[in-house]
């Protein structure tokens, strides 16, 4: 092991020995003098230079958004700007956007950064530049190889491994970065320093009760741990690693994954993984999903001497070949970046840098929130913004770091840089630099490759670095945490028809009220047209209503009404094509099979009413349908799969409703081709008037349907592994 001096004017006797026989390394004791030498001379880097003593590394998979995170254009134009609007932070003059209102009350704790460029609009070319820190120079950067420039977690893990944990110097998790079906980009390995020198790469769900963890870095003849929820995870460890002691395929692999193995054995590492003894409350405060988790096992790992920790953002079910995935958000970036995105970023993030402050971590500890580049400044015809590597944003926080400051500005537009721009070498320079490696020495012979390299070419950002935030003034934030409630992963918003207006059924964040289709605003929830007044009656409507048969039935038992309710003594008159319907968009929307339920019957005047005039000259249907522009209008509803559906009349007191299904699956075949989500897809209950000419209605006629229970359930496009490039 070694140590790097860290903040000190001389190197101590036991550093001297520590640096001694580091040569093969890549690390010399002349080089650690020179950066001394270095540093003495800009105090400012003298001060910062090894503060940090390790990394977490937060990898935004995809690409945010500028001007939905953290460099919001409230001037532009809307089809630039979008529709959110910016908040107040808690520090003045610092404004994010509205879907961060929780990260907004700790911007005193970061540095937002908003200028930096790769000129590069790839997920592979930008993400290598940014992971490695050197512009991808070879033939095709969607596909690894062994000449690749090594991951910075990589070097890190060569030149400033962990005393505690060598062997979990540098971690990645819980899964390896991919771009659409089972593109691996290159960045994310070791490359020309050989395997020896890769993150532990652990695939892993560390979400819900039992963490589920697939496997280790292993080679093709070392069979990978799989975790059984019923035996405990100490045994299965012990038994997975005596099989292959007794096989004799670890003799000839590297060293440090006998240490890996050995670590596990010993304990230390399997603690650092077994997150269940946090508490409800901790695993809750950082969200319940993978991410958050994930985010809260790289705090865990890190508290047990983990270097660096990467944490790549997950993938979901049925995202492998869509136009959105991960913060890809080529379509429908307002309905992500609200439902999806944003709502975990700002909850797991905030829990992280409250959590670390609050245990005495973060003043050692580097947090780094980073995607591969940003998105177009212009909104495209789906609704989305498309690959923008020409500016982006990024977050720094902890140990050196200068904060309640922005650094850097794009200009009106979010277009381009205006001040401070720079490049990946430089935040790779600016990470190395507070690990207390040297960033600009030439390293002989690194990792015994023959090779003498410059590490990074380029240069620490010393306008964010520091002792002291930029301004010890604060502000009161004016973000609204309802606004951005935390992430549900609900397909259907108030499937249970919870009626809005009484106060005992608004606790909900998924309870949304029953709304108008075609208000011209992007609707969340049940809409339907005509909607109706269940006080004065109407014509042909839609309601949400609770106990409409009487006290003696269902009498929790919230509904949607749809049909015909006219006021008491009133005639009407139905043409043909008139229609009521009840409709929601699907959220989030996946590659897949869809199966859509309803539970559903008839109730109104009479059975025998019901029989002459309402069964012979209506039509019932449930949709699947396209949305057809921005605002999800379900006035312009472009069905793409419907069935009709004939409920029977509610007779005698045990009668239950019947099930109705849709089903359809929504994916594409074509290896290599996405699907196209483009403005969404919904769900919809349809009654119209088929019948030809005008249909008159006796005096007190009610015929409607009443939808007592509905679902919708996913079953996600299996990723194809056979695709590579």
């Amino acid at each position: 092991m070694f140590k790097i001096f860290e903040n000190q004017n001389t190197l101590n006797r036991r550093e001297l020995l520590q640096v001694g026989g580091l040569g093969a390394m890549g690390l010399t004791l002349p080089m650690l003098l020179e950066a001394q030498l270095r540093a003495s001379s800009n105090p400012l880097r003298g001060n910062t230079f090894g503060k940090a003593k390790n990394v977490i590394f937060l990898w935004l998979q995809g690409g945010p958004p500028q001007h939905e995170t953290f460099d919001p254009k409230p001037d532009a134009p809307v089809d630039i700007r979008g529709e959110f609007k910016p908040i107040n932070t808690n520090v003045p003059g610092i404004q994010i956007c509205e879907l961060l209102p929780r990260i907004a009350t700790i911007c005193d704790k970061l540095a937002i950064v908003r200028s930096i460029c790769t000129h590069s609009d790839l997920h592979d070319a930008s993400g290598y530049w940014v992971l490695t820190g050197n512009k991808y120079g070879g033939t095709q950067s969607r596909q690894i190889a062994p000449t690749d420039w090594p991951y910075l977690g990589s070097i890190i893990k060569l030149l400033k491994p962990s005393e505690k944990l060598p062997a979990y110097s540098s971690v990645w998790l819980p899964e390896l970065m991919r771009l659409n079906d089972n593109v691996q980009p290159a960045g994310q390995t070791a490359g020309w320093m050989g395997k020896r020198w890769e993150p532990e790469k652990v695939i892993c769900d560390p979400s819900g009760s039992q963490f589920k963890m697939e496997g280790f870095t292993l080679p093709a003849d070392v069979p990978p741990l799989r975790l059984n929820q019923r035996e405990s995870l100490l045994s299965q460890v012990e038994k997975h690693f005596n099989t292959i002691e007794k096989q004799g395929v670890m003799k000839d692999y590297e060293n440090h994954v006998q240490n890996a193995f050995g670590l596990l054995k010993g304990g230390k590492a399997l603690d650092a993984f077994d997150i269940s003894k946090e508490s409800k409350k901790t695993r809750e405060r950082y969200g319940k999903g993978k991410w958050g988790q994930s985010v809260l096992l790289a705090r865990r790992l890190i508290e047990a001497g983990s270097r660096l920790v990467h944490v790549n953002w997950p993938r979901e079910g049925g995202d492998s070949a869509v136009d959105n995935p991960l913060w890809d958000t080529h379509a429908q970036n307002s309905d992500r970046v609200q439902d999806v995105l944003c709502p975990q970023l700002d909850v797991s993030f905030t829990a992280l840098i409250e959590d670390l402050s609050e245990r005495g971590l973060l003043a050692e500890t580097l947090v780094v929130a980073i995607g591969e580049f940003g998105r177009t400044p212009r909104m495209n015809a789906a609704a989305g913004r498309d690959h923008w590597g020409h500016v982006f944003s990024y977050v720094m926080a902890g140990a050196g770091i200068r904060t309640a400051q922005v650094y850097g500005s794009s200009d009106k537009d979010g277009a381009y840089p205006k001040t401070g721009m720079h490049e990946p070498q430089d935040l790779t320079a600016t990470i190395f630099h507070l690990l207390g490696i040297p960033y600009d020495s030439i390293y002989p012979n690194i990792a015994n490759t023959g090779r003498n390299v410059h590490i990074s070419n380029g240069q620490p950002l010393d306008a964010i670095l520091g002792e002291k935030p930029a301004t010890m003034l604060r502000a009161k934030p004016t973000g609204d945490i309802a606004f951005v409630p935390e992430f549900s992963d609900a397909l259907l918003l108030n499937t249970s028809f919870a009626d809005t207006q009484k106060k005992s059924q608004q606790g909900s964040a998924e309870a949304v009220p029953l709304q108008v289709a075609g208000s011209s605003k992007r609707l969340k929830g049940w809409q339907g047209f005509p909607l109706g007044d269940a006080v004065k009656g109407f014509d042909l409507g839609v309601i949400l209503q609770q106990n409409l048969l009487g006290k003696d039935a269902d009498k929790q038992k919230n509904h949607a009404v749809i049909g015909i309710m006219p006021a008491r003594g009133k005639k009407i008159k139905i043409a043909q094509g008139a229609k009521v319907f009840l409709a929601q968009e699907i959220r989030n929307f996946r590659a897949g099979h869809y199966t859509f339920t309803i539970d559903a019957f008839v109730s109104g005047s009479s059975k025998e009413l019901f029989i002459q005039l309402f069964k012979p000259n209506f039509t019932c249907k449930m949709l699947i349908y396209r949305n057809a522009e921005a605002t999800k209008n379900a006035l312009l509803m472009q069905p793409t799969e419907s069935v009709e559906f004939k409920p029977e009349y509610l007779e005698g007191p045990d009668f239950k409703g019947q099930k109705f299904v849709l089903a359809k699956l929504m994916d594409s075949r074509v290896p290599n081709v996405n699907f196209s989500v483009g403005l969404g897809f919904g769900v919809a209950i349809l009654v119209e008037k088929t019948s030809p000419g005008i249909l008159e209605l006796p005096e007190n006629f009610q015929a409607f349907i009443r939808v007592d229970e509905t679902s919708l359930v996913f079953t996600p496009r299996v990723r194809n592994d056979d695709v590579q490039v």
